[in-house]
């Protein structure tokens, strides 16, 4: 696990468990790994793991069920996905356009560019 961009710990862990649910390897209803076990999975501190878990349980994606664990939250795809294109478009888009701009990347080269990344992609998952 790469820690290394002024993200705190707890929002990285956010995000995978949001990127696991939008990628469908956790699906409504499935049991999320256990703080213990997503902490020895990701070598953080349980107490960082469960900042995470309570965020996701604030923002609806996951619920606990008392003395049986975390549960992925019907409805939780759509909202990490809405969730993350939020985050993405006001975020990351805000630096990608500030650069194309400092470096003169055209709207038209950014998308010959990301093209060729999905056809690259593409080839990638037919091998």
């Amino acid at each position: 696990m790469d820690f290394t961009t002024n993200k705190p710990i707890y929002q990285h862990i956010y995000d995978i468990v949001t990127e696991r649910i939008i990628l469908g390897q956790l699906r409504e209803g499935d049991r999320v790994p256990s703080v213990r076990e997503l902490a020895v999975e990701l070598q953080v501190n349980p107490n960082t793991v469960m900042r995470a878990y309570d965020a996701l349980c604030t923002g609806g994606i996951i619920a606990s069920s008392r003395g049986i664990g975390y549960f992925v939250s019907e409805g939780a795809a759509e909202r990490a996905l809405a969730e993350s294109r939020r985050e993405f478009i006001e975020g990351e888009m805000v630096t990608l356009f500030r650069r194309m701009t400092t470096l003169g990347i055209s709207a038209e080269e950014l998308s010959t560019l990301y093209n060729n990344y999905k056809t690259e992609q593409n080839d990638e998952n037919k091998q």
